[in-house]
C-alpha cells in the first residue's frame, strides 16, 4: 500500500513515520526548501532562529512517536526542564515570574494575592478535570467519529459547572487580582484566539503546563524535525522538498493520488493532506468558502541577532500591554495590528542559537489572520515600531539600532510561504463551541482514502495536539485498510 502525505510539517512527518513502520511506502511532498512547516529555523550571520514554535508540553506525546517506530526520544533529543515558566512584566514595570512546580506558583499566589489562591486551585482543579476527560474522549478521536465511544467511567471526569462557560468570565469569577487575571487570559493565544470569545474548557492549557512542564530542545525545537527527517530517511520514507502540491485527484468517491506543480502524477491508495484546512477544497476543484471571522490569529515576528546579550531575559518573557480588551478588540472587531501590543520574547540560553558573547531574539505580537491588512511598508514598519517601542517602555535599550540581524516575519509572508490565508497560525479560531471542539475531522466523510492532520484539524494547534493529530490519522488509514 502506498500513501502520500501533502504537506512535509510536523504532523506530516510523524503520519509518515507510523505508516512506513507499519510497512505502507510513503511519500511526503513539501512545498518548501526544508522540511517542519511553521515548525522551522532561519539562519543569518551566525545566528540562528526557530521560527515557529518555542516551547514543548506534553513530551509523552512526542516519546510515544518515537516509540512507534522502534526507538527512544533520549536516544535523539535532549529535553531541558524551564523553570519559570515564563516572566511576565507589566506596564507600570511590575514583574512576576510563573515557576515550573504548580505548589510554588500556588505559594507565590497566596502571597502577592492571597485572596486569589483558593481561585487558582478551583481553576487548576477544572482544568484536571477536563483533561482527564479528553484524554479518554477529544484526544482519541473527533467528537463526531461514529461508533467510538468513550471508555466506561470517562464521564466521571465531567465538569458540571463553569467549564461551559466563557473563558474570560470564568476566570474573572475566580480570580480578581488584574495581573493575576492577564496571565490566565493569555493561554487561550497558544491556539490563535481570544480569551473574551472562547469557551472555558481552554482552562486546560494552563493546567498542562503545570502538570507535564515546559520544555526546550536543546539545540533549538527545530531539532525535533531534523530528527524525524533523519529517521524518515533511515527507514525509507521517501522525502520530496520544493514539490508543491497542485491537486488531490480522485473520482469523486475515493483518492487517486496527488499532482504536483510540475506535472507529475504520485498515485496512492491513501492521501493525508497536512497544510491549512481552507487550502483542501481548492485541491480537491471545489470553491473554497473562505470565511475571514473564524480565522486564528498569526504573528508579526521579528528576528533579532545581537552582539551582547540583554541581561533579565528568561527563557520565555512577556510584556504587557496597556489595555488586554482594547487589543483583541484591535485583533478581532477592529482587524487591525494593537495599537498597544503584548509583546513574547524567547531568548533561548542555548549556546548554539548564538556567536560567542551575542544572543538571538524572537519577538512575537499577534496580528489579524483574517488577510484584512495589507503587509506593505508602511503597516509593517508601524507594527515594527510599536514593538520596539513597549521593549523600550519595559526598560530595555534600543536593540534595534545594535542589532546584527533584524528580519520581520508578517502574516503576509506566514500566509505566501505556508499556504495558510490571511497567515492565520492555527488554521480557524477557537471561538464557540463548534469551532473549538468540532475541527474538520482527520478522515473525509466525502472521499475514501482521504485523510488530513495538523494544527488546523483535529484535535487543534500546538506541537502535542498535531501529534495527537498525527497518531490519530495514522490509525484511521491503517483501519480505513482493514475495512
Amino acid at each position: 500500500m502506498r500513501a502520500v502525505i501533502a504537506g512535509g510539517g510536523l504532523a506530516g512527518l510523524a503520519v509518515g513515520l507510523r505508516l512506513r513502520a507499519a510497512g505502507w511506502q510513503v511519500t511526503v511532498c513539501d512545498n518548501g526548501p526544508a522540511f517542519g512547516g511553521k515548525m522551522n529555523r532561519r539562519q543569518s550571520a551566525g545566528f540562528c532562529f526557530d521560527t515557529g514554535p518555542t516551547l514543548l508540553t506534553m513530551p509523552d506525546t512526542l516519546r510515544s512517536l518515537f516509540a512507534a517506530i522502534g526507538t527512544r526520544l533520549e536516544d535523539h533529543l535532549q529535553l531541558k526542564p524551564l523553570d519559570p515558566h515564563a516572566c511576565y512584566v507589566y506596564p507600570d514595570g511590575f514583574r512576576l515570574a510563573v515557576p515550573a512546580r504548580w505548589e510554588d506558583w500556588l505559594e507565590i499566589i497566596g502571597r502577592f494575592a492571597p485572596d486569589d489562591a483558593e481561585g487558582a486551585l478551583r481553576l487548576h482543579e477544572l482544568g484536571e478535570r477536563i483533561y482527564l476527560l479528553s484524554q479518554s474522549t477529544f484526544f482519541r478521536n473527533h467528537p463526531l467519529t461514529p461508533l467510538r465511544w468513550p471508555p466506561a467511567g470517562a464521564l466521571r471526569h465531567l465538569p458540571m459547572r463553569h467549564a461551559w462557560g466563557n473563558y474570560a468570565r470564568t476566570v474573572e469569577r475566580f480570580i480578581r487580582d488584574p495581573r493575576l487575571r492577564r496571565i490566565y487570559l493569555r493561554y487561550p493565544t497558544y491556539v490563535g484566539s481570544s480569551p473574551y470569545l472562547c469557551p472555558a474548557t481552554l482552562l486546560v492549557i494552563p493546567y498542562l503546563e503545570h502538570a507535564f512542564g515546559c520544555w526546550y530542545v536543546v539545540g533549538g525545537m527545530y531539532r525535533i524535525v531534523e530528527s524525524l527527517v533523519d529517521l524518515a530517511r533511515r527507514i525509507g520514507v521517501e522525502l520530496v522538498s520544493e514539490a508543491e502540491v497542485k491537486r488531490i485527484e480522485h473520482d469523486g468517491r475515493q483518492v487517486q493520488g496527488v499532482r504536483l506543480h510540475n506535472g507529475a502524477l504520485l498515485p496512492a491508495e491513501a492521501v493525508v493532506f497536512n497544510g491549512d484546512a481552507a487550502a483542501l477544497a481548492g485541491l480537491l476543484g471545489r470553491r473554497a468558502q473562505s470565511k475571514p471571522e473564524a480565522r486564528s490569529l498569526s504573528g508579526f515576528v521579528i528576528l533579532l541577532g545581537l552582539h551582547e546579550r540583554i541581561a533579565g531575559l528568561h527563557h520565555h518573557t512577556v510584556l504587557f500591554s496597556e489595555d488586554y480588551t482594547s487589543e483583541f478588540d484591535d485583533l478581532f472587531r477592529r482587524q487591525r495590528f494593537p495599537v498597544s501590543p503584548t509583546v513574547y520574547i524567547n531568548a533561548p540560553e542555548d549556546a548554539a542559537s548564538a556567536p560567542p558573547g551575542g544572543q538571538a531574539l524572537f519577538l512575537m505580537a499577534n496580528a489579524p489572520g483574517d488577510g484584512s491588512l495589507h503587509w506593505d511598508e508602511a503597516v509593517t514598519d508601524n507594527a515594527k515600531r510599536r514593538i520596539f517601542a513597549r521593549l523600550r517602555q519595559a526598560g530595555l535599550p534600543d536593540l534595534e539600532a545594535g542589532a546584527v540581524v533584524c528580519e520581520v516575519w508578517h502574516p503576509g509572508r506566514f500566509a505566501q510561504r505556508y499556504l495558510a490565508p490571511g497567515g492565520a497560525i492555527y488554521g480557524d479560531n477557537s471561538h464557540g463551541w463548534r469551532r473549538a471542539f468540532l475541527r474538520p475531522p482527520n478522515r473525509s466523510p466525502r472521499l475514501r482514502g482521504l485523510y488530513c492532520a495538523g494544527g488546523s484539524f483535529h484535535p487543534g494547534g500546538g506541537v502535542p495536539m498535531v501529534l495527537l493529530s498525527a497518531e490519530m490519522t495514522a490509525a484511521l488509514v491503517l483501519e480505513g485498510k482493514r475495512s
